[in-house]
């Protein structure tokens, strides 16, 4: 099985249609997430596709989106309400 890292995914749209389809994207491959701030579990060539896919959906000159990979092993505090990331045993992606 493929290696995945935990990624923090975050973007800031300004039109609304664009922001849509950011929204789209991200939630194909979020296990979690916040309004504009999701977790990805992801291998390096998910990483590429979901890259490209937002940059085919953002105006660069206007948008804005991140990338943060969580360091491996680092340890994960959840306050309030909020869910630790869990790796599950698979996932579907269509």
């Amino acid at each position: 099985m493929a290696k995945r890292d935990l990624y923090l995914a975050a973007y800031d749209v300004s039109n609304p249609r664009r922001l849509r389809e950011a929204l789209k994207v991200l939630k194909n491959y979020a296990c979690g997430g916040q309004k504009s701030v999701f977790e990805c579990f992801l291998t390096a060539a998910e990483r590429r596709v979901l890259v490209g896919e937002v940059e085919a959906v953002l105006d660069l000159a206007e948008d804005r989106f991140m990338l943060l990979q969580l360091g491996r092993g680092a340890r994960v505090r959840a306050l309030g309400v909020a869910v630790l990331p869990d790796d599950p045993d698979y996932y579907y992606v269509s």
